[in-house]
């Protein structure tokens, strides 16, 4: 794979390893479109991916760190690298950024997703 994916990752995987690192964020119910982005890394079949997380008014604030990505100083969101994930390729759905949607909530993340 050549360059970053934003995949959704199978939230019955995230409720498993959320019982070894609670910093592992849901991902069902509500959250079913949290998107990570990778991948960052790829060591003994497992490719590791970061959550994209919103943005908040407290992303503005913080200070650019290694392991914190601000996207467009914040105001888009960040790239939380300290909670990466490692997760095999069959338990990953790729996220279409040309896909079309009447879903309101959709149509405005993927909106989000592609001013990143």
């Amino acid at each position: 794979m050549n360059g970053f994916l934003i995949v959704k990752v199978n939230s019955k995987y995230c409720d498993y390893l959320r019982k070894y690192d609670s910093k592992v964020p849901y991902n069902s119910g509500l959250k079913e479109l949290r998107p990570f982005i990778g991948v960052l890394f790829y060591i003994d079949n497992m490719m590791y991916f970061a959550p994209l997380s919103s943005p908040k008014p407290k992303h503005q604030r913080l200070r650019a760190k290694p392991d914190l990505i601000k996207i467009d100083d914040g105001k888009l969101g960040v790239v939380n690298l300290n909670n990466m994930i490692p997760v095999k390729e069959n338990l990953i759905e790729l996220i279409d950024l040309d896909r079309t949607s009447d879903d309101i909530s959709e149509k405005q993340y993927i909106k989000l997703l592609k001013n990143n």
